[in-house]
């Protein structure tokens, strides 16, 4: 058990923007994961806190951690157990709990684990506030005297509750017959979900899944799931062309990402999907807020605005668009990370939501997903995010905003650097969470214009001359 005044630790590297990531070891073991859980609970004057994990090998042992510092606060602990992080999100204001932890590391390599943490509501903690303070003491090791009164309670019956909210969101009579695969690429997703088809087969939904790489097992002999990377799609696309699939699901490690394969097994953009969520949203609630990322926008402010709605741009990064909807009340927040913030969730983000409502919509309207999102591809090409490792970020950026700077008919510094020109737009930003610079293009309906302006500025950051 942790004293209350144990040695003060050097600085906490696993503290990033908005959540907890490290190397295991040095940066993040069972001693770190305790102090963090009592530093959690005392900062937020705790007294019930939810937590899960991942599958991850070492996310039981730093789960136990946590706990041990969530006991030694007094805490009434609420334990998930193995779930997904917006399981978490759920729960922590579904037992009205003062705080939820999740012990993952997503899609990060074998070597890493982390957090991600909520207050009470499931609200973000604040970066610049809550986690600044999480971390000063978590490093101090000045905490209070140890706290009698700490428990621990089996909080698994929490799943049954969070299925009937997930399934709620759609209308299960509209849902036409359709077979789906799902990759849930070993990670958390795989029980979760089996409980959610069980609930719609309940609704009598018309639905047939091929699962795939469904079972939790923390070695990942599949590969770390992150659909994202370009070179992880073709497992599932080849599988959703093989199984005669209408559409294609992949997850990420704690699936509060999800992403989406057409029956083509060509996969489909986040840019995108947060179009058609938007679109679905706007047919529900017209005249509604949808909240969006700045990295690559042409798309959802045209849909947003040939439905009447209204669209709010925010900083990138599941506290930032927390946020926002709370603060607009928006009905919906999406990222092209394939990140998905749900007003009616909390205001959170959820990788099980957006398969069903893209089904929802896919049996509504009688069209496959390639046919949804064709006149999107076709208006607004897009660069996928292209990530580059410079020695120095902020002079890239200045040469990019020096070389361009001058042509922008407008400029933005909402979340690094957003230029639009008459037929292209970029937007170059650092990661929060990974020493990389990011960069998104996109043009109108110029899909070699968008080639050639990657190119250039792509060479503008390397400081090279473009070819």
């Amino acid at each position: 058990m942790t004293t209350h005044r144990p040695l003060p630790h050097p600085s906490m590297t696993c503290f990033k923007a908005y959540d907890i990531r490290g190397l295991l070891g040095a940066e993040l073991n069972a001693d770190i994961a305790c102090r963090i859980g009592r530093a959690f609970a005392e900062t937020l004057g705790a007294r019930r806190v939810v937590v899960g994990r991942d599958c991850r090998a070492s996310s039981e042992t730093l789960m136990a951690a946590v706990i041990d510092g969530l006991l030694g606060a007094g805490v009434e602990v609420c334990d998930l157990g193995l779930c997904g992080t917006e399981e978490m999100y759920f729960a922590t204001t579904h037992l009205d709990a003062c705080g939820g932890i999740e012990v993952t590391a997503s899609h990060n390599p074998m070597d890493y684990n982390g957090m991600k943490m909520v207050g009470r509501g499931s609200a973000p903690l604040d970066p610049a506030t809550d986690m600044v303070a999480v971390r000063a003491l978590a490093e101090s090791g000045a905490f209070a005297p140890r706290r009698a009164g700490g428990v621990v309670v089996d909080a698994s019956r929490a799943r049954a509750a969070y299925v009937e909210r997930v399934v709620s969101f759609v209308d299960a009579s509209t849902l036409r017959p359709m077979t789906i695969l799902v990759n849930a690429g070993n990670g958390a997703a795989g029980p979760t979900f089996d409980a959610i088809a069980k609930a719609l087969v309940a609704r009598g939904a018309p639905l047939r899944f091929v699962r795939m790489h469904h079972a939790p097992d923390g070695s990942f002999p599949n590969g770390i799931p992150n659909p994202l990377l370009p070179e992880n799609q073709p497992m599932t696309a080849e599988a959703v062309v093989a199984a005669g699939a209408d559409l294609g699901v992949a997850w990420d490690g704690d699936f509060d990402r999800c992403f989406f394969f057409d029956h083509l097994g060509q996969f489909v953009p986040g840019e995108y999907v947060v179009g058609l969520l938007a679109q679905v949203f706007l047919a529900k609630e017209p005249g509604a807020t949808i909240v969006h990322d700045p990295r690559v926008v042409w798309n959802t402010e045209a849909i947003v605005a040939a439905a009447g709605g209204r669209a709010q741009p925010s900083r990138t990064g599941h506290a930032f668009l927390k946020q926002a909807l709370r603060d607009t009340g928006a009905v919906y927040g999406g990222e092209m990370s394939a990140h998905h913030y749900f007003r009616d969730f909390m205001a959170c983000d959820s990788g099980m939501i957006p398969w069903l409502l893209i089904a929802e919509l896919m049996g509504r309207s009688g069209l496959r997903l390639a046919e949804l999102v064709a006149g999107a591809r076709t208006a607004f090409p897009s660069s996928g995010e292209i990530n580059f490792r410079v020695a120095e970020t902020d002079a890239a950026v200045a040469r990019v905003e020096a070389a361009f700077g001058h042509l922008a008919l407008d400029t933005n510094r909402l979340d690094g650097l957003s230029m639009q020109f008459a037929d292209w737009r970029l937007n170059l930003r650092a990661s929060n969470t990974e020493p990389l610079l990011r960069l998104n293009v996109e043009t109108r309906g110029n899909p070699d214009a968008l080639a050639v302006h990657t190119a250039r500025v792509a060479a503008v950051i390397q400081n090279r001359e473009a070819k």
